[in-house]
């Protein structure tokens, strides 16, 4: 097995041995609020605070950064865990909606993992990739258990418009780190027997994605992230899609479509290889941790909430083992899909989509088959856009916005009358 993949792996196994350590030297690594309780209660922010302090104190590979101030004036922050600067670079994003903790858990112990690792593997991984973690990206809906933040927006419905703390936070990140690869860890509520697999996984659907850049999210959902987990003894699927218990086909599409203001698809728009990932909340009856008598575990989860927790967490860990795998194995290879995928643009080609998805032909009103050379705005419209424009990344001229530049399809959907998330009706430049 690839050392990188074991280190994620085995981390839950470390989480556990250090459960049963009563107190810890000052050098050893240190615990966060989950590990501390065995999975009794979540890490609490102050808790978050205290170990990421820790963990940039000990290691010269990380750095802890304050990237934005949410609402109620708690921190949004960004690890780096490297060697030195690297051209490759993964982001992982924990726990936008706050109801949704999991992920949280599994991003702040794998931060720690990685950053005391010694091993030759690891190290070498570091060198030639740069590790970013958001690891609470929603801070007051995480300390108030909400999925929204303390206005009750939803921050994964927010990366057209900006409109959150939150939402402007990542933007500027995804502009400035340019990452390859953005990870995205969620939550779900089983619809048994239809929609209850452990993890259930989506790429990019929106289709200004690249087409190499979605086919390398597809390989790390189903070469990597689904064996992995798999190998965990954990059940894998399409998150949105319900099939059939008997033959296994798929026979209804619930959520997972191709709308732009959704992480995952704005990680395929902005050319980074985007997949989400979404462990199960209810208690399964479908993983690896079984009753003595080899049944289903579910009554057991029912009965000790710690025991439903560490299995969505574990699960997570699991499945980020197949990331880190995906990442070592495919690096030259996702390094020239979006490097490629930022250049085409320039070329000012091809069509623009305001609706459809990869599974969802769009309609002929949703293709902007030839594309204007530009949008104008007015003086009011430049300013009450410019900030959001800036965050995203795209070239402006003043008040003219052309299409000829790395975000060419990112243009329309923000300012175009045919998008459904834009920010304001520019007027098309057709004299190119």
């Amino acid at each position: 097995m690839n050392r990188v993949r074991a280190l994620t792996l085995t981390a839950a196994a470390l989480a556990a041995s250090l459960v049963a350590v009563p107190a810890r030297a000052a050098d050893s690594p240190p615990r966060t609020g989950f590990e501390q309780t065995n999975g009794a209660r979540w890490t609490s922010q102050p808790e978050e605070q205290d170990f990421l302090a820790a963990v940039d104190r000990a290691s010269e590979r990380v750095s802890v950064d304050r990237i934005g101030t949410t609402k109620q004036g708690r921190p949004l922050q960004l690890v780096r865990i490297g060697e030195r600067p690297a051209a490759n670079k993964v982001l992982l994003v924990c726990s936008q909606h706050g109801d949704e903790p999991s992920g949280r858990e599994a991003c702040l112990s794998t931060i720690r993992d990685v950053a005391y690792a010694k091993d030759r593997q690891t190290r070498r991984f570091l060198e030639r990739t740069t590790l970013l973690v958001v690891p609470t990206a929603n801070p007051d809906g995480r300390a108030a258990d909400t999925r929204g933040n303390s206005d009750g927006v939803d921050i994964n419905r927010d990366h057209i418009a900006l409109a959150t703390a939150e939402g402007r936070a990542m933007a500027a990140v995804v502009r400035d780190r340019r990452p390859d690869v953005i990870y995205d860890l969620h939550e779900y509520g089983a619809t048994p027997p239809y929609y209850d697999k452990d993890l259930f996984d989506l790429w990019p659907r929106n289709l200004n994605t690249n087409d190499d850049v979605h086919d390398a999210a597809r390989a790390l959902s189903e070469s990597y992230v689904r064996p992995a987990a798999g190998e965990g003894g954990y059940s894998t699927g399409t998150y949105g899609i319900w099939t059939d218990p008997e033959t296994g086909e798929p026979i209804r599409q619930v959520a997972g479509d191709g709308q732009e203001r959704i992480l995952r698809n704005m990680s395929g728009v902005k050319h980074s290889v985007g997949l989400l990932i979404e462990s199960r909340v209810d208690p399964s009856p479908s993983s690896q941790l079984r009753s003595s008598r080899g049944d289903p575990n579910s009554e057991a989860e029912k009965a000790d909430q710690a025991l439903n927790n560490r299995r969505r967490v574990h699960s997570q860990l699991a499945a980020l083992g197949g990331l880190f795998d995906f990442t070592d194995d495919r690096r030259g290879r996702i390094e020239a899909a979006t490097g490629l995928a930022r250049l085409t643009g320039y070329a000012d080609t091809g069509p623009v989509y305001v609706g459809g998805a990869d599974n969802d032909p769009p309609e002929t009103t949703e293709v902007i088959q030839d594309p204007p050379c530009g949008c104008r705005l007015t003086d009011e419209q430049y300013a009450q856009v410019k900030d959001e424009l800036a965050l995203h990344g795209v070239r402006t001229h003043g008040t003219y916005v052309p299409l000829r530049q790395s975000l060419r399809a990112l243009v329309p959907l923000l300012l175009d009358e045919r998008a459904p998330y834009r920010l304001t009706v520019g007027e098309p430049d057709t004299d190119c």
